[in-house]
């Protein structure tokens, strides 16, 4: 059984800053792209940021330049650190994997709440 556990989120004020991990555990033979995605009240879940194995990066335009997403493999780790927060970036996050174990799947975590002050 694969879980991802997140943690990091929680309450800043604009201009702030959070890093949130996530952590993968159980049967992993290997993780291809980790991500983080988000999702605001009312609206759809969107990309935030993904990284391949290989340690390739793709940025949603709304984060670039502010947001950087890095991984630890010995760790089975993804980060995401948030420099400049903005109001706008309230939401709940989630660490999303592509794990090669028992099965190749999709494994979603739990959600962190990141909330952004004015």
């Amino acid at each position: 059984q694969v879980q991802l556990v997140e943690s990091g989120g929680g309450l800043v004020q604009a201009g702030g800053s959070l890093r949130l991990s996530c952590a993968a555990s159980g049967s992993i033979f290997s993780i291809n792209d980790m991500g983080w995605y988000r999702q605001a009240p009312g609206k759809e879940r969107e990309l935030v940021a993904v990284i391949s194995s290989g340690g390739s990066t793709n940025y949603a335009d709304s984060v670039k330049g502010r947001f950087t997403i890095s991984r630890d493999n010995a760790k089975n780790t993804v980060y995401l650190q948030m420099k400049s927060l903005k109001p706008e970036d309230t939401a709940v996050y989630y660490c999303n994997a592509h794990i090669i174990g028992a099965i190749a799947y999709d494994y979603w975590g739990q959600g962190t709440q990141v909330t952004v002050s004015s």
